[in-house]
């Protein structure tokens, strides 16, 4: 879950939050569905299902986006806006254990981040991942040269830098549907980001600061779009914390956990949910969405909890003390939170 607040760049700081100052040339909509079964408005009315069968088909899609790669020159794509399932599951299909990512990624998901590298074959399973609609979701990126975008009901984009008129042969004989389309629905708006700070030198110069004030503080390190890992900073432990860090992770400083665990148990709302956050015995950070169902099995959960505390799910309600993006080593962010 990541907080939204507006920050100016520190004077020095660069961004690069559009990735790409133009889009490929030509885009293609790719799906099952024959236009032909299409009313006025472009709706579909065929009989075709919403979902994967996870068969041919499915496999179809997988081979028409990499007769696209081949006629394009790429062999590696670029991770973009990684995300998982979050507190609600909007999929057709239901979440499934390791958001799709197992096999491709460790269970910490180390290496499915922002700017990471992938091979195309690990696209394709990512692709698969999101045709399932199992939990994980993202943006496939080679510059302004290739993209690939899942949308919803089995529709896929695919963006190129050449006409690749092979590639679209090679479709239709698969028994899908290449559509020309102007541009992706599902490209990245290159609006201002909403977190323009970057976690520079000057901004851990601040976070020491915090701490020196206030002895400890919380970090909220979101390293994919609905995923975050929690840490308690100190003087002691803020170089190794910072070291172990997701690239172009969202960085989000909150006032330290509460000691009195009973009195933040008490103090939760009679109705709605909060992100309950609270450290265990053996100095680890734990979160968990509740609501008023589920307070007396979360007081059972925290009995020997140290420390804990209650954060809103609004992010209008969310008050921060700041926070920043990872930029690369280069220095530039270029992360699009």
């Amino acid at each position: 879950m990541s907080t939204h607040v507006l920050n100016r760049p520190y004077a020095g700081t660069r961004f690069d939050c559009s990735g790409s100052s133009v889009p490929p040339s030509f885009v293609h909509r790719i799906t099952k569905y024959d236009p032909a079964d299409r009313d006025a408005r472009g709706h579909y009315t065929g009989a075709e299902d919403t979902v994967s069968d996870h068969g041919p088909v499915e496999a179809a899609y997988l081979a028409a986006i990499a007769a696209f790669a081949e006629a394009s020159g790429i062999d590696r794509l670029e991770i973009r806006e990684p995300a998982v399932t979050g507190f609600v599951h909007f999929g057709v299909e239901p979440p499934v254990d390791g958001h799709g990512l197992g096999g491709l990624f460790p269970p910490d998901l180390t290496g499915y981040h922002d700017g990471a590298e992938i091979s195309l074959p690990v696209a394709l399973e990512l692709v698969r991942a999101m045709l399932r609609d199992q939990g994980a979701w993202c943006r496939l990126e080679a510059g302004d040269v290739f993209t690939v975008h899942v949308g919803w009901d089995q529709y896929v984009y695919v963006g190129t830098d050449r006409l690749c008129a092979d590639a679209v042969a090679r479709t239709r004989e698969l028994g899908l549907f290449p559509e020309p389309l102007a541009a992706s629905p599902y490209a990245a708006e290159f609006e201002e980001p909403e977190v323009t700070e970057a976690a520079d030198e000057r901004f851990w110069v601040r976070v020491r600061t915090t701490l020196a004030s206030r002895q400890t503080a919380l970090l909220e390190e979101g390293y994919v779009r609905n995923a975050a890992r929690w840490h308690r900073l100190t003087e002691e432990n803020l170089d190794a914390v910072r070291a172990g860090l997701s690239p172009r992770a969202l960085l989000t400083i909150w006032p330290d956990l509460t000691p009195n665990v009973d009195a933040v148990l008490a103090a939760l709302p009679e109705e709605g949910s909060v992100e309950f956050v609270w450290e265990s015995q053996d100095g680890t950070i734990n979160h968990a969405v509740v609501d008023e169902t589920e307070y007396q099995k979360l007081a059972y959960l925290v009995a020997s909890a140290r420390a804990a505390c209650t954060l809103p799910m609004y992010v209008d309600e969310r008050d921060p003390l700041f926070c920043a993006v990872l930029p690369d080593s280069d220095g530039v962010t270029r992360a699009r939170w």
